[in-house]
């Protein structure tokens, strides 16, 4: 189980400082779906990026089965996130010198995976294998940052506007077999998105505004990428 307790983060000093998350609190089941939405600034991303272990809150915990993370050291918080944790973000970080393959390679090694060709052919990418970053259109090389994150089969997937940059036929592609993947191996979902049809697909939904957050529910029945609006 994931757990966030009484998350406060801070950003800036003196005058200038402002509070980005206010004392919040939330569980996250194993093998759950969870996506967090609210508007541009309402804290979610920070939000996902502390609960990841990308940053640290100010106060608060974050718990992963019994161990609260932000007290690990930056080398043990290195060696957690690289054991455990995947990340699909908007901007792609792909290794500029690297080809898909090696990208998608660097994730698998970390899992000891050697059918990672199998992501690589499941997101469309097959014929782009030896192609590098700069030869590639925005949604393939986002596509290539969800197969690298994959390939490693983390414990807990973070995504942040995963589809953000994907047009609709890529985006549908691209969450079914994020959501076929996680049917078969249980991992966990934390997504970040503006696109409110996505919430359909998760099991719980979390709705933030200015740093809080303001309603959560369940959906009884979960959709399918083909199946949401756009």
């Amino acid at each position: 189980m994931v757990e966030a307790k009484e998350i406060s983060k801070f950003y800036g000093k003196g005058e200038s400082r402002f509070q980005v998350l206010k004392n919040i609190s939330l569980k996250v089941r194993d093998g759950g779906f969870t996506v967090i939405l609210g508007a541009s600034g309402s804290g979610k991303s920070t939000l996902l990026n502390v609960a990841s272990g990308l940053e640290r809150p100010d106060s608060g915990g974050v718990i992963y089965d019994g161990e609260n993370i932000a007290e690990l050291s930056d080398d043990k918080l290195t060696s957690f996130r690289k054991r455990k944790i995947g990340f699909i973000f908007q901007q792609y970080y792909l290794l500029p010198n690297l080809t898909v393959d090696r990208n998608v390679k660097m994730g698998a090694e970390l899992a000891g995976n050697k059918n990672y060709g199998e992501v690589i052919d499941a997101l469309g990418l097959s014929e782009k294998r030896n192609k590098y970053p700069h030869e590639l259109s925005g949604g393939e090389q986002q596509r290539v940052s969800a197969a690298r994150a994959l390939a490693k089969k983390p414990e807990v997937l973070f995504l942040d506007e995963p589809t953000g940059a994907l047009d609709e036929e890529t985006g549908r592609l691209v969450l079914d077999y994020i959501q076929k993947l996680q049917d078969e191996l249980k991992f966990t979902i934390i997504m970040v998105t503006h696109n409110a049809n996505i919430a359909d697909m998760a099991d719980s939904v979390i709705v933030m505004n200015s740093g809080r957050i303001v309603r959560e529910y369940q959906n009884e029945t979960r959709k399918s990428a083909y199946e949401i609006g756009w």
